[in-house]
């Protein structure tokens, strides 16, 4: 079973295989998920391209972006077939690309197809099948839609419910303005706990903070960290102690940049550029005296043609070392 007490949003062109390893160095629990897959790329795209990961990241999910109930059993079979620990059903994306497949943020209006969805893909795996999820679109947005669309997807065998508190608006508003104008209703993810005592509801949206985090557990089930995690992924270094009750201390800063350089040697040595690895790290340092002068230098010297690890080794000199203490951030 997974545990969701933490996790890693789903983010297009930054959670690769590249950026999960680099977090699974940071947190050994937090539930990492993949950038949404579609049926069509999955199904008819290079699968050891697209599907590959390293050992070291379980527990590790995929996130499928579709709305045919059979295509998405078919690829939920190959998916769990492939070793991933969970496979998640993307209903939150409002991008006009994901709109024009229609899936994504425009089937919270459409809670029955969602669940024939959901049953053919519970039909095809032993593996949990979970639902991300807006708390609303355009003006189908009222606390009973959400409560409507919920029961739908539940009776279909789903169990588990991540919620970004804001609802979508499909028109007139980017992905990116959709993450930031619609106003954050924590309260209705609270409340759909509280009504839904059984389910597993994992709230998204907006979340900095572990403290913050701490605060909405004492209610809900579980927490996604997006954004904020891969800015600062720092921020992730007291997640185990604090809600996994692990005892191991935290590598420091320095440290999981060490812990990186095999594996940066050995995707150097499949000809991958090295500015396709050290671009997820920037923020190792935010915070920290001399942070700048470890992004200039990655920023001045990882992108040029023939880059080598000595490249991040001579930026991780341009930070002064400092201990797990010092270096933990809010807990």
């Amino acid at each position: 079973m997974v545990n969701h007490r933490i996790c890693i949003a789903p983010m297009m062109n930054w959670t690769d295989r590249h950026e999960r390893y680099f977090l699974r160095l940071i947190t050994r629990h937090a539930v990492l998920y993949t950038e949404m897959l579609t049926t069509g790329a999955v199904l008819h795209g290079k699968r050891d391209e697209l599907l590959g990961y390293d050992a070291a990241e379980h527990p590790l999910a995929l996130q499928l972006g579709g709305s045919e109930p059979v295509a998405l059993a078919q690829c939920a079979r190959i998916v769990a077939d492939r070793g991933y620990d969970e496979v998640n059903l993307n209903v939150g994306c409002p991008s006009d690309r994901v709109q024009a497949g229609r899936f994504g943020a425009c089937l919270m209006g459409k809670p029955e197809l969602v669940a024939e969805c959901v049953a053919a893909m519970k039909a095809a795996v032993m593996v949990p099948v979970t639902v991300k999820m807006r708390i609303g679109i355009d003006d189908r947005d009222s606390y009973e839609a959400l409560c409507y669309f919920v029961s739908c997807v539940a009776a279909a065998g789903c169990r588990s419910f991540i919620v970004h508190a804001r609802k979508a608006w499909l028109q007139g508003l980017s992905p990116r303005q959709n993450r930031q104008i619609p106003p954050l209703r924590y309260d209705m993810v609270r409340r759909l706990k509280m009504d839904f005592p059984d389910l597993e509801i994992i709230l998204n949206g907006g979340l900095k903070s572990l403290t913050q985090i701490a605060v909405q557990l004492q209610v809900l089930d579980g927490a996604m960290i997006g954004r904020a995690a891969y800015h600062n992924p720092y921020l992730l270094a007291s997640v185990d102690r604090c809600f996994f009750g692990s005892t191991m201390p935290p590598l420091s800063r320095h440290q999981v940049v060490a812990a990186f350089l095999p594996y940066v040697e050995k995707q150097l040595s499949r000809n991958i550029p090295l500015s396709a690895l050290t671009r997820h790290i920037l923020g190792i340092f935010q915070g920290m005296p001399r942070a700048k002068a470890w992004r200039r230098y990655l920023s001045e010297h990882a992108h040029r043609r023939g880059a080598v690890v000595a490249v991040l080794e001579e930026a991780m000199r341009q930070v002064p070392a400092c201990s797990h203490r010092e270096a933990l951030l809010d807990s």
